[in-house]
């Protein structure tokens, strides 16, 4: 039996072994899988070989399904290796193939991410099952052996399997980076392509010309005849919802959102912040506007099947032409303000602010009709030659506009007045407007047309869209400025609407330029990347793993998993937090429950809803806390030392609500604190005292210390009211009095019943104390007051004095020295005698201090005359 316990674990890891070596084939074969993939060379690339057509199956459905995955997934590998190793192809092919790649990429990483779950489960089992016995040890169960060889069996399988995936994710992920340099290589080859520009160049891209527009005229004339006699059903419905979609985007918005972007030409002169606001949103809701119409009508044409492959792009280049011009149209109105020098937004003359808006939307123009051009050579078939000549004259054309531009004087006089003649630009600025329109034409000239096109169109279209986005900028700096957002019309609004105080306002600023900033960064960001050369693909791409699959290390961050599990914590705080209101006011205030119950409650209740949002914020987010177990057991000691004091206050906290020695409204004693419980939080307790001072107490001192607690079981309580009188009164009638005034106060309870105790003979007076009790202790000194007025009241009527204590002063004589002092024995007793007792110590202070004068006045001629010999 020991010799079989003994082989069994030898086998197990001989099987183990076997396993993990099948999926790799041999090691010639991994060593082929390791290899970059060139995409250049015809060489073919193994695949990943499938390591699941070794393993023995388990009836097990996860399995079979990762098995099923991973087949689908090599596939699908082939295939794309075999179309990203074609020579050639352009942007668009190329970007399409990298989609492929990281759709595959991410299909490859939700095999294993189905997997992960089980391996542990697996692991635990075998944890709780325990290792195998050694040798000298007894024996385990068979059903023990049996459930672990079945468990490590499966393990390897999954072991195996995700193996098998891992070299699959390295392959795709090979295969997408040799796709993106390839793209950087078409795109510095398509920039940096030299062409002869000639006569002979331009008189072959003339005849050429003249082809195409043939060519155009006859494809324009015939799909117009081919819409009118199959499509023209599909062409008015098109028509019809583009008519729709411009009411929605364009007259709605126009109805919505004018307040925000008009000029009021009613305002002479506007603050600086509302001519921001009008230049940014009028730009930029106008010009979205325009193009969502545009998008959803060239939507509506091709699905409608209105338009023909060769139509299609011309037409999407047209209306790209027209949102390119109404953009740049939009912003320089905006910010050169032509027409309404009072809403400009930089120092300009009338007539500069008029020519410069000219200059640039000129500028925009000849180069949307460039690439309009282009399309339209591209889908005619034309030679390339035509293509070049069309990007020359029109490179050339913005060039001499910038350089004109900068021989103009544009800038404000002097005296500010803006019909007068403006001044020449800054010395610098006219340089730089020279060198790039000489360089936009030196380019053209040399034969790097593509180049010079490129450089003209960001300067158009990217500084258009750097210029939006300063505004925006500057407009949300504006905005989030103390006092600013109550003056505008927002600001305004919920003034009056949500009647917001100047704090609330002042904060709703800052939101306001936190969200002007994230809407000029969004919307400014994608449009400069797309006229770089990135593909739409790219964005969503670059967005997608910026918001699933952030990876610091081996933690994978989730920003929308992230700001998912906030808005769940949000709605669990709130639900918490609704739930304990209507608990509390429902059914807990019907009940009659006491108050201290009602708040421990509230606050068990607040504690359990949070934590439960919390658990499920943190799951929903995807973060995964076992990663930083090693950081957090390392910094656990260095934490414990540290929280200590708030870890014990904490739990001090909960055993005060679960054990409630005291509850809110209780009347309690500690240390020199007293007052009323206000509240019981996490961390300490808030007293307030009697003179409506709040004392925040630690739970730990509550718990460590003792406490004394007035209303703890119910608020009855015993008061006490302390009454001295004269010795010639009578006690018994004194005690009558007394009984019969407690006795008569509605607040004073019969049962236990009130009593007066005769405590003993002072050194003045016949000390008694009246007891009472009251079924409230708050109403203890309102009737201890009514109380010592009434005996006050009694005493009189009967005539019974209450004594005050008196001060005697005994005057003897030093015999020692010969003469009369003072001595300061002070005997202080309270007579019952009244004025008699007083008069005679009066007549005794008055005859000692005659009698002391003239002893006095011969001591000191004796001290004198002894000093003088």
């Amino acid at each position: 039996m020991n010799f079989r316990l003994l082989l069994l674990p030898v086998l197990l890891l001989g099987l183990s072994a076997t396993v993990a070596v099948f999926p790799l084939g041999s090691a010639d074969a991994f060593a082929q899988d390791q290899q970059p993939i060139q995409v250049e060379t015809p060489a073919e690339a193994p695949s990943p070989q499938p390591a699941q057509q070794q393993l023995q199956p388990l009836a097990n459905g996860l399995l079979d399904a990762a098995v099923t995955d991973l087949n689908k997934a090599r596939k699908e590998y082939a295939l794309l290796h075999d179309s990203a190793k074609q020579p050639g192809g352009d942007d668009e092919t190329l970007v399409a193939l990298s989609g492929r790649a990281d759709e595959l990429g991410r299909s490859i990483a939700a095999v294993s991410a189905k997997l992960k779950p089980r391996t542990s489960e697996i692991d635990a089992r075998l944890t709780q099952l325990g290792p195998v016995p050694k040798e000298g040890q007894p024996p385990e169960a068979v059903i023990v052996t049996q459930e672990r060889d079945r468990l490590n069996a499966e393990r390897s399988q999954i072991s195996a399997l995700m193996l098998d995936a891992d070299n699959l994710t390295a392959e795709t992920n090979r295969i997408s980076m040799q796709l993106v340099e390839k793209r950087r290589k078409l795109f510095a080859e398509t920039l940096l392509k030299r062409t002869e520009i000639s006569a002979g160049t331009l008189q072959d891209a003339g005849s050429a010309l003249i082809e195409e527009s043939v060519s155009f005229r006859d494809a324009i004339t015939s799909w117009i005849g081919f819409v009118l006699k199959a499509k023209l059903g599909s062409l008015l419905a098109a028509v019809l919802l583009s008519m729709g979609a411009a009411l929605i985007f364009l007259v709605g918005g126009y109805r919505l959102f004018r307040r925000y972007y008009m000029q009021d030409e009613t305002v002479e002169s506007p603050p600086y912040i509302s001519r921001l606001s009008v230049a940014f949103w009028s730009t930029l809701i106008r010009t979205m506007s325009l193009a969502a119409f545009l998008v959803t009508s060239f939507f509506f044409l091709s699905n409608f099947n209105v338009l023909r492959p060769d139509i299609a792009p011309i037409l999407a280049a047209l209306f790209g032409f027209i949102g390119l011009v109404y953009f740049v149209g939009r912003l320089s109105n905006a910010v050169f303000a032509p027409f309404r020098p009072h809403w400009r937004l930089v120092k300009l003359s009338n007539k500069g602010a008029y020519s410069l808006t000219w200059c640039l939307q000129a500028m925009a123009v000849v180069n949307g009709l460039d690439y309009v051009f282009d399309r339209i050579s591209e889908s005619m078939g034309s030679p390339v030659v035509v293509t070049v000549a069309k990007s020359f004259f029109a490179a050339m054309l913005i060039g001499v506009i910038l350089i004109a531009a900068s021989f103009g004087s544009p800038m404000l006089a002097k005296n500010g007045d803006p019909d007068a003649p403006g001044r020449r630009w800054p010395h610098g600025m006219a340089i730089i407007l020279r060198g790039l329109g000489i360089l936009v034409i030196f380019t053209s000239f040399i034969g790097y047309v593509g180049l010079a096109r490129f450089m003209a169109t960001q300067m158009i279209v990217t500084s258009a869209v750097i210029a939006t986005m300063y505004l925006g900028i500057q407009l949300g700096k504006a905005v989030s400025k103390q006092g600013v957002f109550a003056e505008t019309i927002i600001g305004r609004f919920l003034e009056s609407r949500l009647k917001l105080g100047e704090v609330a306002l002042d904060q709703g600023g800052l939101v306001a330029g936190l969200a002007t900033y994230a809407v000029a960064l969004l919307t400014g960001i994608p449009l400069i990347l797309l006229s770089w050369g990135f593909h739409i693909q790219d964005l969503e791409l670059f967005a997608y793993r910026l918001f699933t699959e952030i990876k610091i290390g081996n933690i994978s961050i989730s920003l929308l998993g992230i700001c998912v599990g906030i808005l769940l914590f949000a709605g669990g705080y709130l639900v918490t937090r609704w739930f304990q209101r209507w608990l509390d006011s429902n059914v807990m205030a019907r009940g009659q429950v006491d108050l201290g119950v009602r708040n421990s409650v509230k606050t068990g209740i607040g504690y359990l809803g949070i934590a439960v949002a919390a658990i499920i914020s943190i799951s929903a987010a995807g973060i995964d806390l076992s990663s930083l177990a090693l950081v957090a057991s390392a910094l656990s000691v260095g934490i414990g030392f540290g929280l200590q004091n708030i870890v014990s206050n904490f739990v001090s906290g909960l055993i005060l609500l679960v054990e409630r020695p005291f509850k809110v409204g209780d009347w309690i004693v500690s240390g020199t604190s007293e007052g009323i419980v206000k509240r019981i939080s996490v961390r300490a307790t808030e007293i307030e005292t009697f003179r409506k001072q709040s004392i925040i107490v630690p739970n730990s001192e509550l718990i460590n210390a003792s406490v004394g607690n007035w209303t703890h079981r119910n608020r009855l309580a015993r008061s006490e009211i302390p009454v001295s009188v004269s010795f010639d009164s009578d006690p018994r009638k004194v005690m009558e009095i007394l009984l019969e005034l407690v006795r008569g106060v509605p607040k004073v309870l019969r049962n236990p019943e009130p009593h007066v105790e005769f405590l003993r003979f002072g050194p003045s007076s016949l000390d008694f104390e009246m007891r009472f009790y009251l079924s409230d202790l708050s109403d203890g000194m309102e009737t201890r007051n009514n109380l010592r007025i009434e005996i006050l009241k009694r005493f009189r009527e009967e005539g019974i004095s209450i004594p005050y204590p008196h001060q005697e002063l005994h005057i003897v004589r030093d015999s020692g020295r010969g003469r009369r002092t003072d001595v300061g024995d002070k005997k202080l007793t309270d007579s019952a005698d009244g004025p008699e007792g007083e008069s005679d110590a009066a007549e005794s202070i008055l005859s000692s201090a005659e009698d002391r004068v003239p002893d006095a006045k011969s001591t000191g001629r004796r001290r004198g005359r002894s000093a003088a010999e």
